[in-house]
Parts: structure tokens; C-alpha cells; sequence
């Protein structure tokens, strides 16, 4: 009985290490839009039983972050450019808020922090780096979005940016943009000035127009 207890212990931990491990790669746009995913071949990859593999791909299915046709092949997601503008407003709604619940502890330790990872974001811009300019992109959302103190509307807007991950890789390597995100120095300058409704839309304008301007 011990030991199925351990063996159980040790499949659930396999299976979050595999889960987090492919739901970033995934949300960074390390993996193309419409690339098939097998459990034997990701078992082997992360060096896991098909009992872990095969949990990790149900939660990212649960999430839609992955797709499961009637066949039973696994991929990530294309998105059509109707789906894109639609997780646009969806992201549209839930930023605005999130920052507006961010802005009272937006001291000046988060702002210095924020604009480090915006150098970081257009050294990756500058370098075509695409998966470098995702990564950094998402990584100066989340930590604006994290002092909101709302996890279950971060949860949902990492859904958003889970589906959205591939198609802004696809699309951002086809730009070939030199010029840095303008918007993210509108969010900071609002943070510093404690501008509630510039701050809104700063990152209304940062989610929406940036996306529509990869898919135009």
C-alpha cells in the first residue's frame, strides 16, 4: 500500500512537471500553430510514463490550449483571424481590470521592475526574436497583474494567452519588427502618475491594437 502511495505521489508530480513545462511552451509560442503532439512522443521528451503524458494533454485540452479532434489527434491551435479579434476583447475586458486592481500597489519597486522587462522586451524586438518578444511581453502583464491580488481573473486571462500563443508567434515572425511596443511605456507612465483611466487605456490599447496589427 506504501508503495502505490509513493508510485501515485511520484505519477502526480511527473505529470504537473510535464503539464507546466508544455503549458508555457505553448503560452511563449515555442510550438507552431496546428503542430500534432502525441503522448509516446511526449513521454519520451520529459522522460515520464503515457499515464502523466496523457493527464498534462487533458488539462491543456480542459484549457484551450490544446485541441482534440474526433479522431483523436492532438494539436495546438490555429486561430482564424475572427478568433483572434474575439480573444482580443475578451483579453480587452479582463486587463483593464486587472491593472485598475494592480494600481494601488503599484509601488516604485513594481514600476523599476516593469522597466526592466520592457528593456528586455525590445532587445527581443531588435533581435527578431519572437519567442524572446512573447515571453517578455507576457512576463510584463503578469507581473503588473499579480499585485491585482485577483487570481481568478488572472487564471482566465492566462486561457486567453494559453490559445493565443502559437498564432502570435506564426504572425510575429512574419512582421519582421524593428520599432519596440509603444503601449507598455503608456502603462508605466500612468502607474508613476497613479492614472486610473489612462491606465485602462494604455492597456486596452496594448491588447486590441497590438494583436489587430499582427493579423492586418
Amino acid at each position: 500500500m506504501l508503495l502505490e502511495t509513493r508510485r501515485a505521489e511520484g505519477g502526480g508530480a511527473h505529470h504537473e512537471r510535464l503539464y507546466r513545462a508544455l503549458r508555457a511552451r505553448i503560452m511563449h509560442g515555442e510550438i507552431e500553430p496546428g503542430r500534432p503532439l502525441t503522448l509516446r512522443g511526449l513521454a519520451a521528451q520529459f522522460g515520464v510514463s503515457m499515464t502523466p503524458a496523457r493527464e498534462a494533454v487533458r488539462r491543456l485540452v480542459a484549457e484551450g490550449a490544446l485541441t482534440l479532434s474526433a479522431s483523436g489527434r492532438v494539436a495546438t491551435p490555429e486561430l482564424s483571424p475572427e478568433r483572434i479579434e474575439e480573444l482580443a476583447a475578451v483579453r480587452a475586458l479582463l486587463e483593464p481590470e486587472l491593472a485598475t486592481r494592480a494600481l494601488p500597489r503599484a509601488h516604485m519597486a513594481l514600476i523599476e521592475r516593469l522597466q526592466t522587462i520592457n528593456a528586455a522586451n525590445a532587445e527581443a524586438v531588435a533581435k527578431h526574436d519572437a519567442i524572446a518578444y512573447i515571453r517578455t511581453n507576457l512576463e510584463f502583464h503578469r507581473t503588473l497583474y499579480l499585485r491585482a491580488q485577483a487570481p481568478t481573473i488572472l487564471a482566465l486571462t492566462e486561457t486567453v494567452w494559453l490559445q493565443l500563443g502559437p498564432t502570435m508567434r506564426a504572425l510575429y515572425g512574419r512582421r519582421h519588427r524593428t520599432d519596440p511596443p509603444q503601449h507598455h511605456r503608456m502603462i508605466i507612465a500612468a502607474l508613476k502618475a497613479g492614472d486610473e483611466p489612462g491606465l485602462r487605456l494604455a492597456v486596452r490599447t496594448d491588447v486590441t491594437q497590438g494583436l489587430r496589427m499582427l493579423i492586418q
